[in-house]
């Protein structure tokens, strides 16, 4: 049976450093200015509308990784609940979220590795977070309601995002902000062409994420803003990752 990509070290190091690396940990001195670094972060402080936020909001972090956007959301949030169906990426987040650091090796060449460690800011009250393992198309039915719900690069990574997307409207709270975030990778290896919901022709007409999205979400969301977001994942020394995420925000009815 092939391995779980997301169950392995690289993959756990790889997402570290993309939530939690410094500038001097991600890129040689001058490669690449600031604005694709520290994603997880602009997640929430770009997206997250603070003004529409009640006394005591909960937030969800849907696909959470090793944890940082939940974190992030801890600065505004009294209860955060981060779920990612990946089991060694939650027991990363409940290390960081109990010791407030992690080391780990990145990869610098081949099976060379350099120390690193991962640092959640001191400033952040950790106890109000909280991490689960789950199944983002099927959560558990107690979750409650949420005043923010973040899915960062998680829909097209879904077998079946229709799923995943037909539990928001019960998911949230009326006025609470429904975040999507994805580069529309759009790959049979992750989801069953029949479930994309862009990327392809279909009467001759070319159908696109976001026109997808409006159709499904219109009834019980209206569309607040869509920007762009990009990213950069660093695979190791000289290789990297660089993506454009379109965030879109969308305010339950």
């Amino acid at each position: 049976m092939q391995e779980n990509y997301y169950e392995t070290d690289r993959a756990a190091a790889e997402y570290l450093l993309f939530h939690y690396g410094l500038n001097e940990q991600m890129l040689p001195p001058g490669l690449l200015s600031a604005p694709a670094l520290d994603f997880p972060v602009r997640c929430v402080t770009e997206c997250v509308d603070a003004a529409r936020l009640p006394a005591q909001p909960r937030a969800l972090d849907l696909g959470c990784a090793v944890g940082r956007s939940a974190f992030e959301l801890a600065r505004r949030c009294p209860q955060v609940i981060g779920v990612d169906y990946s089991e060694r990426f939650i027991k990363v987040a409940g290390h960081l979220r109990k010791n407030g650091s992690f080391l780990f090796g990145c990869v610098e060449e081949g099976e060379l590795t350099r120390p690193c460690q991962a640092v959640v800011p001191e400033e952040i009250d950790r106890s109000r977070v909280g991490f689960e393992q789950g199944n983002a198309m099927n959560l558990r039915r107690d979750l409650g309601n949420f005043d923010v719900v973040l899915m960062s690069n998680l829909l097209d990574r879904l077998a079946n995002p229709h799923s995943c997307l037909e539990q928001m409207a019960g998911l949230l709270k009326r006025g609470g902000q429904l975040i999507i975030t994805s580069p529309y990778t759009w790959l049979r290896e992750f989801t069953d062409r029949k479930h994309w919901l862009g990327g392809f022709e279909h009467g001759g007409a070319r159908v696109k994420t976001l026109d997808t999205l409006k159709g499904m979400l219109s009834q019980h969301f209206e569309l607040s803003f869509c920007k762009d977001l990009p990213f950069l994942i660093r695979e190791h020394a000289r290789k990297f990752q660089l993506g454009i995420s379109e965030a879109s925000i969308w305010i339950r009815k």
